[in-house]
């Protein structure tokens, strides 16, 4: 007989880090199966899908604060909606997702295509439209030492100075969009060097604040709901962000007030963009990646990638989960 699955009291608890940790694997697993189909809303929709069947079986009461677009845009995990059993006595839990980060790396099969989940106690993310970010992204050592407004050369060097580099040692990502034109332009006008890539971002800033991993810094225009994912991971990492809202279609300013944004020029820190004493940051691996292994499918059974952050444990966990499918006679691959 399956025992009943208890209340969470903290969202850092050890038995919703797992919970959680099988929503990403679930959402992985289902959307590594569409890889290089070509067809990237295939592939977002099966990862939705498995998530929010996955959250809705878990003892919570949770609020998506981050997802896949307003209600009637997204009929899946949009913001607001509520998912878990909902009882009573279950945990209020603020959820923000990114079913897929990479929908066009899963469809092409090109590398760092992710499921992410954050979450935080009730307001601990910050309630952010489905617009533009503008973002630098460093590790610790930098966190203190950037300013958003201060010219691309002048960040760099201050990078540099923190990390005991010159300017020409450091790698920065860049989303390859024509709007970051200029910003390359700067980039390697100071003589530092870039790493471009057309999608991932979210991967990108949690490169950001690990070492060994070649990145020193992300900078530009990505998205905002990334931007607070990232900003939940880099509060557990000790990384440093800067940001500020882009709205840039019509009705997105009204959005944000509605929202409770009213300062639109607001700069948010890591903090200001995950608030929360209790963060919770789960991420599993679609396609290879930098720090994760892409879903490995072999006869009976599949193998995932994870990584999982506590910020209220201090405690960040590489799971690697090989699950048998078939009879007593599978050949187990590691």
């Amino acid at each position: 007989m399956t025992a009943e699955r208890q209340p969470a009291r903290e969202v850092g608890s050890e038995a919703l880090s797992r919970e959680f940790l099988r929503v990403c694997e679930e959402a992985a697993i289902d959307a590594a199966r569409t890889m290089g189909q070509g067809d990237r809303r295939h592939s977002d929709h099966v990862a939705v899908e498995a998530m929010r069947k996955e959250m809705d079986a878990l003892p919570m009461r949770g609020t998506v604060v981050i997802g896949e677009g307003e209600r009637d845009q997204a009929p899946m995990l949009y913001i607001g909606e509520k998912v878990g059993q909902g009882r009573p006595e279950d945990l209020e839990v603020d959820i923000a997702v990114d079913p897929l980060e990479g929908t066009n790396l899963c469809a092409t099969g090109s590398p760092g295509a992710i499921a992410v989940l954050a979450a935080s106690n009730r307001g601990g993310l910050l309630h952010a439209p489905d617009c533009y970010m503008e973002k630098i992204i460093v590790g610790p050592s930098a966190k203190r030492a950037i300013d958003i407004d201060a010219p691309v050369e002048t960040n760099l060097k201050a990078i540099a100075r923190s990390l005991g580099r010159d300017v020409e040692d450091l790698v920065v990502i860049v989303l390859d969009r024509p709007r970051h034109e200029k910003l390359i332009a700067d980039i390697r006008k100071a003589g530092a060097r870039i790493k471009l890539i057309g999608d991932g971002d979210l991967s990108a800033g949690i490169s950001a604040a690990v070492r060994r991993t070649n990145v020193h810094a992300v900078m530009g225009i990505g998205g905002a709901p990334e931007g607070v994912l990232a900003a939940a991971a880099l509060r557990c990492l000790n990384g440093g962000m800067l940001a500020r809202l882009v709205p840039t279609k019509p009705g997105q300013e009204e959005r944000m007030r509605k929202m409770g944004i009213t300062d639109l020029k607001r700069i948010y820190t890591e903090e200001d963009l995950a608030p929360g004493p209790d963060i919770l940051f789960v991420a599993t691996g679609v396609t290879d990646g930098s720090f994760m292994h892409g879903v490995r499918f072999f006869g009976g059974g599949y193998r995932t990638s994870s990584v999982s952050m506590s910020l209220r444990e201090r405690l960040i966990r590489f799971a690697d989960t090989v699950r048998l499918e078939d009879g007593s006679d599978v050949v187990v691959e590691f």
